[in-house]
């Protein structure tokens, strides 16, 4: 049986460059592979709701958005199945079995789960779905017997959840769920990238993003205003690389080749940095640098976002036949659930003969 990847994003709004770099630009490359059997791509809005349950019109129209950026970067739905989570019900089902498997206090130590629910100011009143996160994206998880995830650095405590959550189904009840190994980003840098203010994470929350929709002119006001080094008053003056968001995003972003192309006093970063460090490199030369790459690298994305703008209806078909393909491989995992844990009480003839023949002679 050929291995199988599932990935994706809460649509709370358009998906920026963190997305991109730390798992979008890797599912395209993947995909284009042809190395995996299946691909499962989803919009993750039953998630999503778990702190937005207020407003779900943010929810509902940022599907749309999402969907665009993901064909727009790449994603292709006739080699990998693009759906909506909260229209599959089979993920409801097994997240309330899953839950019986874990332990509040294993959530809690949850390093991911402290950094959200801090972040969120949910400490004091904290929504029972938020606090289940972990487990329904076990769920999501395992329902399509994933054996990659391909995600971030801070996704790994979520992915050590699922994978007790497997052993545990699995010594329960018999071997049925596939225990999932993650794939990080081959940039260490991409694994975390921070925003432009400097901060620990671009969120959209935070207001701290590149969107892969902004257009060229966004994109260099949001650039000229990243956090460098606050020391580095003066041209002439030492500058710090490390914490450095530009070149944090040049790590990310750059090659050599871009050097040829926009900057070629110097043959790599690595020179660029070493100049940096010694002084006589200003702040906004490195920035125009990296505007130049990031553009080249946004504009046929912001081209083939426009192109699909013009026939909404379509993208909503594609979610709606990626969604009926998903489903039908959620029902299949379902019944061997089920049957795992004896709960397919109306498919199972032996079950109801024995009983029958139990009353009979009782």
């Amino acid at each position: 049986m050929g291995k199988t990847i599932l990935t994706g994003d809460r649509p709370t709004g358009k998906l920026h460059l963190g997305h991109y770099v730390g798992s979008l630009r890797r599912r395209v490359e993947l995909q284009n592979a042809g190395e995996f059997e299946k691909m499962f791509v989803f919009m993750a809005d039953v998630q999503a709701l778990t702190d937005n349950a207020d407003n779900p019109e943010k929810i509902r129209k940022n599907i749309i958005e999402v969907a665009l950026d993901y064909l727009s970067a790449g994603l292709d739905p006739e080699k990998c199945i693009i759906f909506i989570q909260s229209q599959i019900p089979e993920l409801a089902e097994l997240t309330t079995y899953l839950m019986n498997l874990v332990t509040v206090s294993r959530v809690e130590r949850n390093p991911t789960v402290k950094t959200e629910i801090k972040m969120r100011n949910f400490e004091a009143n904290i929504p029972l779905g938020f606090f289940c996160y972990p487990v329904s994206q076990a769920a999501d998880i395992t329902l399509f017997k994933a054996d990659i995830v391909p995600a971030g650095e801070d996704q790994k405590p979520m992915l050590e959840i699922t994978r007790e959550l497997v052993r545990r189904f699995n010594s329960t009840y018999g071997e049925v769920l596939v225990e999932p190994d993650i794939m990080l980003p081959e940039n260490a840098t991409a694994r975390r990238l921070p925003g432009t203010d400097g901060k620990e994470k671009m969120s959209k929350s935070l207001g701290n993003c590149i969107y892969l929709s902004d257009d060229a002119d966004t994109v260099w006001q949001k650039v000229r205003s990243m956090f460098t080094d606050p020391n580095h008053l003066n041209v002439s003056d030492p500058g710090t690389v490390e914490g450095n968001a530009v070149f944090t995003y040049l790590d990310a972003f750059s090659c050599d080749d871009d050097f040829a192309k926009y900057l070629p006093d110097y043959k790599n970063l690595d020179e660029m940095k070493d100049h940096y460090r010694r002084g006589g490199l200003g702040d906004m030369k490195c920035k125009k640098l990296l505007n130049s790459i990031l553009n080249e690298m946004l504009d046929p994305i912001r081209k083939r976002r426009h192109e699909l703008e013009q026939d909404i209806p379509e993208i909503y078909n594609i979610l709606r036949r990626g969604t009926e393909k998903a489903r039908e491989t959620a029902a299949q995992t379902m019944d061997e659930v089920r049957n795992a844990m004896k709960i397919n009480y109306f498919d199972d003839a032996e079950l109801i003969r024995q009983q029958s023949e139990y009353f009979k002679n009782k």
